[in-house]
């Protein structure tokens, strides 16, 4: 059990990580994307026949498309490279109890039939991680899915406000950290939360949305309450229709506005026009 336990933790300190890594390149993407189009002045060109709700949602989502596309290689590839492993040594991939009773059997009385019955029923390596961690198998690829999702939608939106805000790169810093900075509280944190991962910090952490896609990830490994589970995805939707919302509203402003140091207060007033 002890084993089980670290071993948990340092694969939910891996998926955080992942999630980390993963949601800072896709969202970035967006970043640069809206700073290009902005400075080549392509933007003025596309406003025209879009609304900005539209330019925006679909700058978002097609780099979501490119993510998903590459994880379902990745994703394959897996399969692929598991599936070569159980054909060139198949002993890997059953319970070795089931082999040594079936070595055990007496050669006068072999039935093959029933032996290969046997080995087909003994467990796979999918049913072994199924044993071993708190969870199933599916349902960790499942939310590591819908938090990388999720998570990525979240910051994009953020991400494209801010990229609309700015005139370049150098500039965004400034609108940048303050949207990261939940993200790197959750990394600074991720030891401890592996550590006790049904102590108050972790469960926090994975209710609020700009730091759930990794904290819950961290936790899942050991187990998560269901309740505790849907609730924080259900929080996470609502928060990135908020982001969505909050964000086309900059956006549609701050995509047009040129040649000036934006402020914070500019943004604020940006949000409440109507």
């Amino acid at each position: 059990k002890e084993k089980s336990a670290e071993i948990s933790s340092i694969l939910g300190m891996i998926f955080g990580f992942l999630i980390y890594i993963f949601i800072l390149l896709y969202a970035g993407q967006v970043l640069r994307s809206v700073l290009e189009e902005k400075s080549n002045r392509i933007v003025e060109v596309l406003i025209s026949t879009v609304k900005p709700m539209q330019l925006m949602m679909g700058k978002i989502i097609g780099v979501a498309m490119v993510g998903l596309t590459q994880f379902a290689i990745w994703v394959v590839f897996t399969f692929l490279i598991i599936a070569g492993f159980g054909l060139a040594a198949p002993e890997l991939f059953t319970d070795p109890q089931t082999i040594e009773q079936v070595a055990n059997i007496d050669s006068e009385n072999i039935n093959p039939e029933a032996i290969e019955q046997q080995l087909l029923e003994s467990e796979t390596i999918f049913t072994q991680i199924d044993q071993y961690f708190n969870v199933s198998f599916s349902t960790l690829i499942f939310c590591f899915l819908f938090y990388f999702i999720i998570g990525y939608l979240i910051y994009a939106a953020l991400y494209a406000a801010v990229g609309s805000a700015a005139d370049n790169e150098t500039d965004s810093q400034q609108f940048t950290l303050p949207v990261t900075a939940p993200l790197l509280l959750t990394l600074i944190m991720l030891v401890p939360m592996a550590e006790n991962p049904n102590g108050s910090l972790a469960i926090w952490m994975s209710m609020i949305p700009l730091t759930s896609p990794i904290a819950m990830l961290i936790r899942l490994p050991n187990g998560v309450p269901a309740e505790q589970l849907i609730l924080s995805m259900v929080i996470a939707v609502l928060f990135f229709i908020f982001a969505a919302w909050l964000a086309a509203r900059i956006y549609r402003v701050g995509i047009l506005m040129y040649g000036k140091k934006i402020t914070y207060r500019d943004i604020l007033r940006w949000i409440k026009i109507k």
